[in-house]
């Protein structure tokens, strides 16, 4: 009896003591290779866990420069991650329907505890994300980091792009209120604007493809209930899970491209400043206890071989302490935006009072004043354009050169500068003689349309593009250089049309000077 007795406080005493040590076990389960304060414990720690495993074990001092990357990537990752977080919790009170909608985004407005500051939250998010994602592309391209290896990871990048927009754009409609009624108004007739070619074909009885894109756009002609619903899905569900899954297909090709792209021949000047410890050194300690047998040669090599591990540093703190810095700082900037300024809501929607000016979301805007001229060409066939061409860079772009440098040397840093200028002055001086001119049919009232589509202001700045990018090509005898003429010209172009459409477009798109100049109704 007593032996069972004793048996019994023992495992009554180790039955407590694990209740102590529980804590302690807890961790060892979650983290198996003990505290990570050697290289191969760092090393593990990356390796082992599901969130962390998709970047390298090892990063170079150089890509923790603050000028080299800004951070833009993180910040547009981050961002993305506030947007999910505040939208979850918008889910809790939105209603998406046509009757309740408006009432329940006044509801978190004005009712909901915190519900203006968390919705103001999400509306600065997404800006902040749209202009991070831009600046990360303009970016990669500058420091040709699509070269080589990195050319699926760009077109990745394209998608995330793409994505970002139709997010923003899937969102705008939910509070529906005027402003967001009219604005995907606006969207969803560039939708339909392919029957401006065939209208002009007199095809559109046989092949209707611009009715075709704004019913599976809207699920009908007019925007109503089923529009609704098609966007609170694919803001909700189907677009932020497509987001998830490419975005962590895009950082872990990072890694299998062989890190962040950076020159070959770093000099340790331009590691100045940038905080070295002991492990930048001793990289080979506590070497594994298995080795492994060459089983056979193949073609080619890996990101990695020529890139070895002089001045670099282990992933875990340092990377993860940076990413997690870059998250507080977005986090803090979109809060205090927040804080400052509410997203706007207007009178509920209403189909028979039109907005005038009826302007599309900001990012839309330059192509809205494409639209203006021709809406085939300015709302499909410029945009097409572009994206194609974007995507198709890193496959028409083959030089080989030092990646990681901006606009690589003083020549690509001349054209950029001076396409800058060029872009400026063509786009600058076609607005202003559209705006004190007109262009064909102010002057030939009777002109035939498939004219109008085809040359119009916007044509004719793509033309003026295509002709420098073509004279830098035949000039510098580069692609490379072709190319920075080219991709210039757009974004100026781009920046220039967008505060264009935003600042001097009033009703019935015309041009005043100053908002105060619209007249008053």
């Amino acid at each position: 009896m007593q032996s069972k007795k004793g048996k019994g406080e023992m495992g009554l005493r180790d039955y407590f003591k694990n209740i102590l040590r529980l804590p302690k076990t807890f961790l060892e389960s979650f983290v198996r290779h003990g505290k990570p304060n050697s290289d191969r414990a760092r090393s593990q720690t990356v390796m082992s866990n599901i969130f962390l495993h998709i970047h390298s074990t090892r990063i170079h001092r150089y890509t923790l420069k603050k000028t080299f990357t800004f951070g833009l990537g993180v910040i547009a990752a981050s961002s993305f991650f506030i947007l999910i977080l505040t939208g979850i919790l918008l889910m809790v009170y939105y209603k998406p329907s046509v009757d309740l909608a408006y009432d329940s985004i006044k509801d978190i407005q004005y009712v909901v505890p915190g519900g203006r500051f968390i919705r103001n939250v999400h509306r600065w998010a997404t800006n902040v994300m749209i202009v991070s994602v831009i600046l990360h592309m303009v970016r990669v391209f500058y420091t040709a980091a699509y070269k080589e290896t990195r050319s699926f990871n760009w077109l990745m990048g394209m998608v995330l792009f793409i994505l970002t927009l139709g997010l923003s754009f899937t969102g705008y409609l939910l509070p529906w209120d005027q402003l967001a009624y009219w604005a995907v108004t606006i969207c969803s007739n560039i939708a339909a604007s392919p029957r401006e070619l065939t209208d002009a074909l007199g095809l559109t009885p046989y092949f209707d493809p611009g009715g075709f894109m704004k019913v599976l756009l809207l699920g009908s002609e007019e925007i109503g209930q089923d529009a609704l619903t098609r966007f609170f899905w694919l803001h909700c569900i189907v677009l932020p899970f497509l987001m998830i899954m490419i975005l962590s297909v895009h950082v872990w090709r990072v890694r299998k491209d062989g890190g962040l792209a950076r020159p070959d021949n770093i000099k340790e000047k331009d590691l100045q400043g940038i905080e070295e410890d002991g492990n930048t050194r001793n990289v080979f300690e506590n070497a594994p206890q298995k080795t492994y047998g060459l089983m056979c040669l193949v073609r080619g090599k890996t990101p990695a071989v020529g890139r070895g591990p002089e001045n670099t540093i282990p992933s875990w703190p340092t990377l993860f302490i940076a990413e997690f810095a870059l998250f507080m700082l977005t986090f803090a900037i979109v809060c205090t935006l927040a804080y400052f300024f509410d997203a706007p809501l207007k009178e509920l929607a209403n189909a028979a009072v039109p907005e005038n000016p009826a302007k599309a979301p900001w990012y839309f805007l330059g192509l809205q004043e494409l639209v203006s001229y021709s809406a085939f060409m300015g709302g499909v066939g410029i945009p097409t354009i572009a994206i194609l061409g974007l995507a198709l860079i890193p496959y028409l772009d083959r030089e080989k050169q030092t990646l990681g440098r901006w606009f690589d040397n003083r020549t690509g840093r001349k054209v950029a500068r001076e396409s800058l200028v060029y872009s400026a002055g063509v786009t600058i001086a076609l607005l202003a003689f559209t705006v004190k001119f007109g262009w064909l049919r102010n002057w030939f009232p009777d002109i035939p349309q498939l004219v109008i589509i085809f040359i119009n202001p916007g044509t004719v700045l793509v033309s003026f593009f295509v002709f420098w990018s073509f004279r830098c090509l035949y000039k510098f005898d580069s692609t490379r250089i072709s190319a920075i003429a080219l991709f210039t010209c757009f974004i100026v172009s781009f920046i220039i049309l967008t505060y264009f459409a935003t600042y001097h477009r009033g009703p019935n798109w015309d041009f005043y000077w100053l908002k105060s100049q619209w007249p008053i109704h």
